[in-house]
């Protein structure tokens, strides 16, 4: 998955005068851009809370990084008779060829940390269920 896949764009309002810190920074070469200042300190502020953060991941039981299902995966979930919870912190695809009853039938709730990905009309459906 290339790696502009693996990311989400956002948009922040920052004060004028950190903003101009933040281009004198880049000015002087420290960074090569606003956004590797900000990629970077954000990095930081994640690695000062691992150990929280990484209590958290287990106590809330979620997957960590990718989770991806396709129709056949959910189709033999369906097949036993099995549902699952989808729980991610970063990435939750839903592949194009899941149809929105086969998500209803075989998920039963959605709570994703990051971005989800899946057809507009699955996600319709999986409103309700979605934390």
């Amino acid at each position: 998955m290339a790696e502009v896949d693996r990311s989400e764009k956002i948009t922040i309002n920052i004060g004028l005068v950190d903003l101009g810190q933040i281009d004198l920074l880049v000015d002087e070469g420290f960074y090569a851009n606003r956004t590797d200042f900000i990629r970077t300190a954000i990095r930081m502020q994640l690695e000062t809370r691992s150990g929280p953060l990484e209590e958290t991941v287990v106590r809330r039981a979620l997957t960590l990084g990718t989770q991806h299902y396709a129709r056949r995966e959910l189709e033999e979930l369906r097949a036993a008779g099995r549902t699952v919870e989808l729980r991610v912190l970063g990435l939750a695809i839903l592949a194009d060829d899941v149809s929105p009853e086969l998500a209803l039938a075989t998920i039963a709730s959605v709570e994703v940390l990051g971005a989800f990905r899946a057809p507009r009309a699955v996600k319709a459906a999986l409103a309700s269920r979605t934390v």
